[in-house]
């Protein structure tokens, strides 16, 4: 092996040499025959009549005129160049030529400068030198040679990229057929399953994984085969990078991280060879695991590219990666570990069987996986004696394993900033709201009509989000500006698998609650309902031709969750049905209002004292609700339980 790397690297160097030599060869020329003069050492410009001028003062030396150009120089005789600096602005020149001209073809040197000579006195006269441009050669190689040079240097160039993605390269030139992998080896990955808290399920199937890795015969002594690959499927800051270290460093094999975008170049066939790179280092180190985040940045479906081609670098390289996965032997020690929260749009090549063998789901945190997370992020935390990990976590449904981070290191940043010598459940919550809603804008400008219309319209949305059995219930609502709300409230939403027509029509009813209460103080409404009524127009439209729940348009779904219809701009139903569901989405929205407008009429005085209670106050609480509109009805954090 050394020998033959030995020989390709000496088979390329006279190539690079004929390289060297043609470039110098053409700066030379270009210094000594183009314009790389400096610009003191070139001629200056003048008008025939200044030539005659010159000759009649007897301070030519020179005229040396070409046939061909019709151009001529001028040398001045060495004694009167000071007397002319001016010409040179004011420098005296230290090479010759010293001037040019340009005449027209009609003109005559030979008669001309002659009849001159001749009526000047003898110790005034020049010499007159007739040539023809030699220079012809010059210019015919100047067309040859510069492209002559960017050929050389493309050749140049892909040699070293065909050698860098061939096996045993140096990678090339700027390496670009190189894997931009990070390799870290079994004893730099310190990541194990104890520091991934919640993802029981996840863990329990790359557990299998780990147990392949290190137990390999335990398998194939009974004739099967050793899973090729796993993809991690789920939302963004759910852990799936981290899963994938953990089952590295749990099996104590080498580590291959790189990002789907790595693959794609500008360079073609870069991606290809990276690939190729990539899996001849893993194959090296076996037993490993190599992981590929954000696959679908090269897997996606082929033909629903941008632009729609067919035929471009993202599918050449992922044509290359099918290849890799299916070459691998049965008992190679090499896991392809993948990550997306899009497998919609993955190649269903990559898919199947034989390569990806299975999808590993990585949901986001319950209750108590948040639990189990915020115990991981606050490890380092300097927190009050007696903090309820259990509050925050309940407070914080829906949010990733990287939100639970991020609301952590905000609380501390929150309590540095208020001088604390400990993190409370203050600093948490305000840290909960900052990052939901943004940061407060307390000093944004606006009127006393303004300001009462957001404290109805927020009034609106707690009152039926309150009084709904239901709806999720309010935990605190406020008028003060965050981020772009100009008031927000905020729901506690129960985790519920799923969700039954009673609670969606709730929810419909609680967005609708802001537009209402704009109608009932003012009878205008207004813009500040903007994004209720998308959410709500959004929901409506999913209720009626998604979830089947209209009795007119039946059970009947039109929701793509392939992603098989791609680039299909056509509707999969008829004019009649699209008028259908327009209608019953118009009906409904128009019932949800009417329920609201009937619900918030009959608690006339408790909505009109949260109003009031929220412009004097600017943030409401919940047990303030409770005091001014009784217990929230419905039952709520109702204990779960597991089969």
């Amino acid at each position: 092996m050394a020998n033959k790397k030995k020989k390709q690297s000496g088979s390329f160097r006279p190539l690079l040499t004929i390289t060297y030599i043609v470039l110098l060869l053409a700066l030379g020329y270009m210094f000594f025959y183009g314009d790389g003069k400096s610009s003191n050492s070139r001629p200056v410009k003048v008008e025939l009549d200044e030539i005659y001028a010159l000759a009649d003062s007897g301070d030519i030396k020179q005229i040396e005129f070409s046939r061909d150009k019709y151009e001529g120089t001028v040398t001045l005789k060495q004694e009167c160049l000071t007397k002319h600096k001016d010409l040179f602005d004011g420098k005296v020149p230290n090479k010759s030529p010293h001037l040019t001209f340009i005449v027209s073809a009609a003109f005559n040197p030979e008669e001309s400068f002659g009849a001159l000579n001749e009526r000047l006195p003898e110790d005034r006269r020049f010499k007159l030198v007739m040539t023809k441009d030699d220079r012809a050669w010059g210019q015919v190689l100047e067309w040859i040679l510069m492209p002559l040079m960017l050929i050389l240097m493309w050749v140049m160039m892909f040699r070293m990229m065909n050698r860098g993605g061939a096996p045993g390269g140096s990678g090339g030139i700027f390496n670009v057929g190189k894997s931009t992998g990070k390799m870290a080896d079994k004893n730099q990955v310190k990541v194990n399953f104890k520091d991934v808290a919640g993802l029981y399920g996840a863990k329990e199937e790359v557990m299998e994984i780990v147990d392949f890795l290190k137990n390999p015969k335990k398998y194939t002594s009974l004739g099967g085969k050793i899973p090729k690959g796993a993809l991690l499927v789920g939302p963004p800051g759910t852990g799936k990078t981290l899963l994938a270290k953990a089952v590295a460093g749990e099996a104590n094999v080498p580590f291959f991280s790189i990002s789907g975008s790595d693959f794609v170049e500008m360079f073609v066939g870069v991606g290809a060879s990276r690939v190729r790179d990539l899996f001849r280092q893993a194959k090296e180190k076996a037993p490993c695991i190599v992981f590929i985040d954000e696959i679908d940045a090269v897997g996606r479906a082929r033909g629903k590219n941008a632009g729609f081609s067919s035929n471009d670098e993202r599918e050449n390289t992922l044509n290359q990666l099918l290849t890799e996965m299916d070459g691998f032997g049965s008992n190679s020690g090499v896991i392809i570990l993948a990550a997306t929260n899009r497998a919609d749009i993955l190649d269903k090549a990559l898919m199947r069987a034989g390569r990806f063998d299975r999808q590993i789901h990585v949901e986001l945190p319950d209750l108590n996986e948040r639990k189990e997370i915020f115990q991981v992020h606050t490890r380092k935390l300097k927190l009050e004696k007696g903090f309820d990990l259990e509050l925050i976590a309940k407070h914080t449904p829906g949010f990733s394993g990287a939100d639970i981070a991020n609301v952590c290191n905000e609380a501390a940043l929150t309590a540095a900033r208020k001088n604390k010598s400990s993190i409370d459940m203050s600093d948490f919550l305000d840290a909960v709201d900052r990052i939901v809603g943004g940061i407060e804008r307390k000093k944004t400008i606006m009127t006393k009509s303004e300001k009462e219309l957001i404290a109805y319209h927020e009034a609106g949305h707690t009152l039926v989000g309150w009084l709904l059995p239901d709806a999720s219930p309010v935990l605190k609502v406020t008028v003060i500006p965050r981020g772009q709300a100009l008031g927000l409230t905020w729901n506690l939403p129960d985790e519920r698998v799923i969700q039954s027509r009673d609670q969606l029509m709730a929810e419909l009813c609680v967005l609708m609650g802001g537009r209402v209460a704009e109608e009932i103080h003012s009878g205008v409404p207004c813009s500040g309902a903007l994004n209720d009524l998308e959410r709500l127009t959004r929901l409506a439209y999913a209720m009626v031709s998604y979830y089947g729940m209209n009795e007119r348009i039946g059970n009947i779904s039109f929701y793509d969750s392939t992603g098989e219809r791609g680039f299909d701009l056509t509707k999969p139903y008829s004019e009649n049905t699209a008028t259908a569901i327009d209608e019953e989405v118009k009906k409904l929205v128009d019932e949800v209002h009417e329920r609201t407008l009937k619900l918030i009429k009959e608690h006339a005085d408790g909505f009109e004292q949260l109003a009031r209670e929220l412009i004097d106050k600017e943030v409401v609480l919940a047990e303030d609700i409770e005091r001014i509109l009784g217990p929230k009805a419905g039952k709520h954090g109702e204990e779960r339980f597991e089969e």
